[in-house]
């Protein structure tokens, strides 16, 4: 006689990740760690685990990545997507909801040694669908840095206009021009000077202008805008 299977064997698992992004040496990098057992043993996954009973989704997630990363140094954090294919995991079914979080320029969050930091534009080898997500989660920033202030999230506290437009460039994946990024910026009301100047460099010139963003708390400036490559 058959049995009927009980009903929570019928329902899926649910697992929280994180797409934790920072501009490194120039680049935009994923924050990933090594699996060390099947399935996937020694491909690169996204920070994360299950979610257990009475967790909210933002519960679970920011605890996960307390294991992986300093979440006081997690300056934007931000519900990316839920995967939902049934056969994303091979050994089991398993929701994935997804987290976008993204860490200031210069910070250097303590990690284990099983867990680096990779260039979007060059990840290894990736379990599962996380490769997609990370990607995922870069073309959401890219939209983000068009039409709100999310690059504070992004920028140290205060920062020259050549020193912002770095981090751009390293987020968006093209050339960006200084002076018409600090016109559209102030024209938005999305930074402002801080009264203070760099001294010059070794080759001399006039000291630069330091800015910050007007409010570290994401905000919509321009719903229609883009930064987009010229032409």
């Amino acid at each position: 006689m058959s049995r009927k299977p009980r009903a929570e064997s019928t329902r899926p698992r649910h697992a929280t990740l994180a797409v934790v992004l920072q501009v490194r040496e120039g680049r935009l990098q994923a924050l990933l760690w090594q699996r060390a057992r099947e399935p996937f043993r020694e491909a690169w996954a996204l920070p994360g685990g299950q979610l257990e009973p009475g967790e909210t989704l933002e519960e679970s997630i920011r605890r996960h990545l307390a294991a992986k990363v300093d979440v006081r140094e997690i300056s934007h954090l931000e519900q990316l997507a839920t995967y939902s294919d049934p056969g994303r995991d091979p050994t089991a079914w398993e929701l994935a909801t997804a987290y976008l979080g993204l860490v200031e320029l210069g910070l250097d969050p303590d990690v284990p040694g099983d867990t680096r930091w990779h260039p979007i534009d060059d990840l290894p080898p990736m379990a599962f669908d996380h490769g997609a997500i990370v990607l995922a989660g870069r073309d959401r920033l890219r939209g983000k840095l068009s039409y709100s202030n999310a690059g504070f999230a992004l920028a140290p506290p205060s920062f020259t206009l050549a020193e912002l437009r770095e981090v751009y460039v390293a987020a968006l994946g093209h050339e960006v021009s200084a002076t018409n990024l600090r016109r559209v910026l102030e024209r938005r009301e999305v930074i402002e000077p801080t009264g203070e100047r760099r001294p010059s460099g070794r080759t001399g010139g006039r000291p630069a202008e330091v800015f910050r963003f007007r409010d570290r708390h994401l905000a919509i400036t321009d719903p229609f805008a883009a930064l987009r490559p010229r032409p």
